[in-house]
């Protein structure tokens, strides 16, 4: 998971990296020995180069003396091609898929073992979730994330299903095995599914974006309560999405920022 304790190289660049590292969607506001802390840094080391770090604007240091990310790290990460070509095309769609199912809806993509959650629309009578843009669920547990392992090379399913698997609630799949199973039956069907794997309550179904080789580059996910779920129902809807969200990205191929050159059809002014 992001943060957390660090074992950084001897380069400045690993430090400063460990550093920056320490924050997280669960730790945004950090004190100096934080920092120091969850970077396994000295604290003299964490002082001086958490000093630069607030002279270059890539942290910011508020009134209580806690530490923050910076005005210029959030501008420097607004050109990752996750804002500027996934997240911005994708966009119009979820927000679109959301007028339709009226609840949660993700966009989440594969980083290592992990589900990082790009972009999510909810409204007021959605049930309550935890994942945060920016956030990170394991793949395993998450409707977005078996679809985005479902759809990796065998290479990548095999790996994922020698390592421990975290059981986050008793319905959690933690068997490889098991997990192998449904994956395949994923693949078959073409959608993912969980019930009250990731939170007790809630269950998901997802759709992966697929490139032109059937490979995962993102997916397209829904959570609902529980109760009464008629996940099936949702999927026609999530295909759509997917299917759009992915021809758009096959459109705009060679165009860092394709939404500064096209209008999505039914939008003014894209």
């Amino acid at each position: 998971m992001a943060g957390g304790v660090g074992v950084p190289g001897t380069s400045v660049t690993a430090r400063v990296l460990a550093i920056l590292g320490a924050f997280d969607v669960a730790h945004p506001t950090l004190t100096l020995t934080d920092i120091a802390r969850r970077a396994g840094l000295p604290l003299t080391t964490a002082h001086r180069l958490v000093g630069e770090l607030v002279a270059g604007r890539a942290l910011a240091r508020g009134p209580d003396g806690g530490y923050a990310i910076g005005v210029r790290l959030w501008e420097t990460a607004l050109l990752s091609p996750l804002h500027t070509r996934l997240r911005e095309v994708a966009l119009p769609f979820l927000q679109d898929l959301h007028a339709v199912v009226r609840e949660n809806v993700h966009l989440a993509v594969r980083d290592g073992d992990e589900a990082l959650y790009v972009e999510k629309v909810s409204g007021h009578r959605s049930v309550p979730i935890i994942s945060r843009v920016g956030g990170r669920l394991p793949l395993h547990a998450t409707g977005v994330g078996k679809a985005l392992l479902a759809f990796q090379p065998p290479a990548v399913i095999a790996a994922h299903l020698r390592r421990p698997l975290a059981r986050c609630t008793p319905y959690t799949l933690t068997e490889p095995g098991r997990l192998h199973r449904e994956l395949a039956g994923v693949r078959r069907r073409g959608w993912a599914r969980t019930h009250e794997e990731m939170t007790l309550g809630s269950c998901s179904v997802a759709v992966p974006v697929l490139d032109p080789d059937g490979t995962a580059l993102a997916s397209i996910g829904i959570v609902v309560h529980s109760l009464g779920a008629r996940l099936p129902r949702l999927v026609p809807a999530l295909r759509e999405a997917a299917g759009q969200v992915a021809a758009r990205l096959a459109e705009a191929a060679e165009d860092p920022y394709p939404m500064l050159h096209h209008a999505v059809p039914g939008r003014p002014g894209g």
